[in-house]
């Protein structure tokens, strides 16, 4: 049961980065918008996170409310950056793989710059204490408090309530309908009066959000609070693409898909911990690639009864019918 309990709590807060930066994914490109710089966009969350957590974490304020306060930061760095994928794909109609491709290349030398000039480091390192040994009442119950409420983040939480809005939003609202009619129709859609311009860019601006917001819940669950622009955010960004064409751009079976990941990565570093499989001995590294060698696996078993929404990657253009 140990080694369950382990598995269980190491893979939660390695899904929770996937499943928002995943999430983000789905509001922008069902939208109509391809957002391939969500690997930029988790790095730039994570280090405006963590330079926040850094100018903060002398003022004897509590952990929880430290991360609080640097998640809000994060978002907003996140909404920031997106924006430039917006203008580029909405106004220039620029190509929004080019595009989110050159976002990804920018942040890590930003970043390392940054942090050599101001740090004399390859980025951010913080003090900070974010884990949490035990929720209050519910860590004791029998069983479930042991695996969901001992030895977690509060990141973890707030994920989860993060999926439970976006499926209200996405599935319950006149703006999800109208976001998913600009991904797969957006002639239809401004013929009845949608701004599709507008809807594309709170689209894209949800995955600025969602995605700075799991760079530094990558940063805080992964990292122990650090942000490092030469590592980066270890191909996450990428990941959570395979995670959202994985859930079919839909927020349950995202979760489900965020979970088989993080399970396969925690499942790669409990090797030691598991006697059947470290008796193998095979080299470590090899359990490492785990994660990436499944993505392609099932990617390429999927591809071909994946439904992108229609207009994905299709600039607007108002006088085409």
């Amino acid at each position: 049961m140990d080694i369950l309990y382990y598995l269980i709590q190491g893979t939660l807060p390695v899904a929770v980065p996937l499943l928002l930066v995943a999430l983000g994914g789905m509001f922008s490109e069902r939208s109509g918008v391809i957002n391939i710089a969500l690997e930029g966009i988790m790095l730039f969350g994570a280090f405006f996170g963590c330079l926040v957590v850094l100018a903060i974490q002398g003022l004897g304020l509590n952990a929880q409310v430290i991360l609080l306060i640097s998640m809000l930061a994060a978002a907003l760095a996140g909404i920031i950056y997106s924006l430039l994928l917006s203008y580029a794909a909405v106004n220039m109609k620029a190509d929004q793989t080019i595009t989110g491709t050159a976002l990804n290349m920018l942040v890590p030398a930003g970043v390392l710059l940054f942090s050599k000039m101001k740090f004399n480091s390859d980025g951010i390192t913080t003090s900070v204490r974010f884990f949490i040994d035990e929720v209050p009442f519910l860590g004791q119950i029998p069983v479930i408090g042991d695996m969901f409420f001992k030895k977690t983040y509060l990141t973890v939480y707030i994920a989860f309530i993060i999926l439970i809005i976006a499926a209200v939003i996405f599935y319950k609202t006149k703006f999800g309908l109208r976001l998913r009619a600009c991904g797969e129709h957006p002639q239809a859609a401004d013929s009845v009066g949608i701004n599709v311009y507008k809807m594309r860019y709170a689209g894209v601006s949800i995955s600025g959000f969602l995605g700075g917001m799991g760079g530094f819940f990558y940063s805080v669950g992964i990292m122990s609070g650090n942000a490092n622009g030469h590592t980066g955010v270890a191909g996450f960004g990428f990941l959570a693409l395979a995670v959202m064409i994985f859930g079919q751009w839909k927020p349950i079976r995202i979760l489900f898909a965020a979970l088989f990941f993080a399970f396969l990565r925690t499942l790669a570093y409990s090797i030691p911990l598991i006697p059947f499989l470290h008796n193998l001995g095979i080299n470590n590294t090899y359990y490492k690639m785990l994660p990436y060698v499944a993505t392609m696996v099932v990617l390429a078993f999927t591809s071909k009864k994946s439904r992108a929404p229609k207009a994905e990657g299709i600039p607007y253009d108002k006088s085409v019918r």
